[in-house]
């Protein structure tokens, strides 16, 4: 009988609990490997929402009338540390060049075609029992506060062209969907086929658990290096331990850029840092609401209200500025009623893992099959996990991958 493959995964976010469960369930055997624990980092405290609709990438020309005010607004969506920005003007030089029209169209495809089979992808990693138990598919809304109904309408007809279920919906209609919500909102886009979480941390240690009844083994420690070797390869964690392995999935996040340059790939990736706040959820909202307007989403959480959301720019070692996150209630109140008198009873911060073009990093090395990179999903790490599980998989297995990945290659920089 042929020795099974060994496995190692680096990261236990919810891209490396996805491709250690979904290699578990191929017949490999998996070792996972993370400093700070399953799921502590940025998959601890996302906004829980599988944001199928979010096909259109980041860079895009729209939004350079949008920079300055966002920038100067205090309660803002966005904020760049200016101590930074020295560092982060080659990310976003590339950010710009990719805003052109045909990146832009090529970047809206390759976001679309990993975006549509992503909750096929989950009901099939988790099971359907499974699955119905941990995400909801009761869609979310982007709410406008605004009555221009045209540029709404707009809107949502270009989702219809890129494949993503959407209703334009106004006035009443958006009360009787969601009653809580103020009258400060005026229509709304609601995507009928998205999901969302009650608890991400909860859905991590639920694939963590699955995976380890089918023998993963769990390795707190950090992966310092990666050496190839004829055997398949060596990883070595800081303790100086050294472990042997056919082949690595780095699905390190954010903590990424390290682990590629040792293997000869510079990859643009920087850290865009999102903050949540918690405060007890005494409405009847059944599904996340995001607002166009201020640039944040509420969703309904098993522990309360999450409002989450917001971009800065300030590296992986700068203190947590939480300022972010508790100016988000200031936005809740104007979209919601009955939480007038609420007040934010948690804080927390994370580090989006993003890559100027919006794309992740999803292949093997162009170098070495043994090697396979699954990274820099920036916001849609929660959404795009398990068809990135999948795709592993079948790199692992030799198959061919469901859909073509060229442009999610590591030299494409």
């Amino acid at each position: 009988m042929q020795k099974k493959q060994h496995i190692a995964v680096i990261g236990a976010g919810i891209i490396g609990l996805c491709n250690a469960k979904s290699l578990t369930d191929a017949g490999f055997l998996v070792t996972l490997f993370d400093e700070h624990g399953i799921a502590e980092k940025c998959s601890k405290g996302n906004a829980g929402h599988f944001a199928t609709e979010q096909v259109f990438p980041l860079a895009q020309a729209s939004l350079l009338p949008k920079l300055p005010s966002m920038l100067l607004n205090p309660k803002g969506a966005l904020r760049i540390d200016w101590l930074y920005l020295f560092k982060a003007l080659p990310w976003f030089t590339r950010f710009l060049i990719n805003m052109s029209k045909s990146k832009f169209s090529a970047h809206t495809k390759a976001l679309s075609q990993l975006n549509e089979a992503s909750l096929p992808a989950y009901k099939n990693l988790l099971g359907e029992e499974n699955f119905e138990k941990l995400i909801h598919v009761d869609g979310s809304l982007l709410s406008f506060e605004h009555e221009d109904f045209k540029l709404a309408a707009s809107m949502a007809e270009s989702f219809r062209a890129n494949g993503v279920a959407v209703k334009h919906i106004k006035g009443d209609e958006v009360f009787e969907l969601e009653p809580s919500l103020s009258r400060n909102i005026k229509q709304a886009l609601y995507f009928t086929e998205v999901g969302h979480s009650a608890d991400p941390y909860d859905l991590c240690q639920a694939i963590y658990k699955m995976s380890k009844s089918q023998g993963l083994e769990f390795k707190k420690g950090k992966v310092t290096h990666i050496i190839p070797n004829k055997n398949g390869v060596m990883i070595e964690l800081a303790s100086g331990a050294k472990h042997q392995f056919s082949k690595v999935v780095v699905s390190t996040g954010a903590w990424s850029k390290p682990l590629a340059k040792q293997l000869g790939f510079k990859v643009p990736i920087d850290t865009e840092r999102g903050y949540h706040a918690m405060i007890d959820n005494p409405t009847s909202l059944q599904r996340p609401v995001a607002s166009a307007d201020r640039q944040f989403i509420i969703t309904p959480m098993k522990h309360g209200l999450r409002l989450a959301g917001t971009v800065e720019f300030a590296g992986l070692e700068a203190t947590e500025n939480m300022t972010r996150a508790t100016k988000l209630l200031d936005h809740a109140k104007a979209l919601v009623n009955g939480i007038e008198k609420q007040t934010v009873k948690a804080t927390w911060m994370g580090h989006r893992p993003s890559l100027p073009d919006s794309l992740p990093v999803l292949n093997t090395a162009p170098n070495n099959k043994n090697i396979v990179f699954a990274f820099g999903h920036q916001h849609l790490g929660l959404t795009q996990a398990a068809i990135t599980a999948q795709i592993v998989s079948q790199l692992c297995l030799g198959e061919k991958t469901s859909i073509d990945l060229t442009p999610y290659r590591i030299d494409r920089f």
